[in-house]
């Protein structure tokens, strides 16, 4: 289910998955600064990019790791673990519980690194789609293999790190070890389920730019 709730000006989605997943995460400790660099800053468990005057914040996606209390004026919302909440550049916002990762789409990040081939990913959720990026749930069963397919820039939040995969990458590449948030580089890639529980990851990923 999917529900959109207009607040002051402001955009909130939240995406409910009903889903329930066999390990907890994050694994790594807690912390403000998730991940950055010239494309997002990923915060742990605050929201630096809360108030709409905040320099260098645009877009933001706050992911629920645990129940989270997402406030915009007088709308409140509970988030449980999968759902998110994205906002608009000017939506001012605040976030309790968690824990959580706050996404924040930098203004002036470099060009988008997009494959030369573009092909939807299969068995994938759309949870939003905006002018410049989507989110989604990545979703892959025990066993299960996703065909080739492509993505651009990405953030990668594990929902559940458990899953152990399998990748043909094209052009070959070396494997990046697991961890709770990655910034995933443009690619073309076959991805087989090896491990022993289902892949679940929420994906923000980068639309590719106009040529």
């Amino acid at each position: 289910m999917i529900a959109r709730v207009a607040l002051l000006g402001a955009s909130l989605l939240v995406s409910s998955i009903g889903t329930a997943w066999a390990q907890a995460t994050p694994a790594d400790k807690p912390g403000p600064v998730g991940l950055d660099n010239d494309y997002v800053h990923v915060s742990r468990d605050v929201a630096p990019c809360a108030s709409a005057s905040t320099p260098g914040c645009e877009d933001r996606i706050v992911v629920a790791i645990g129940k989270t209390k997402v406030t915009s004026g007088k709308t409140h919302h509970n988030l449980i673990k999968g759902q998110v909440a994205v906002f608009k550049k000017g939506d001012t916002y605040s976030v309790a519980g968690g824990p959580f990762f706050e996404v924040a789409i930098k203004p002036d990040h470099p060009p988008v690194k997009s494959p030369a081939e573009i092909i939807a990913p299969a068995k994938n959720a759309i949870v939003y789609s905006g002018e410049k990026f989507f989110v989604y749930e990545e979703k892959l069963g025990v066993g299960d293999t996703r065909p080739r397919h492509s993505h651009s820039q990405r953030v990668e939040i594990r929902l559940n790190i458990g899953p152990l995969l399998d990748q043909w990458l094209d052009p070959p590449a070396k494997p990046v070890l697991p961890s709770t948030v990655n910034f995933r580089q443009a690619g073309i890639h076959t991805t087989k389920n090896v491990g022993d529980m289902p892949l679940r990851n929420l994906i923000v990923e980068f639309k590719p730019e106009p040529k």
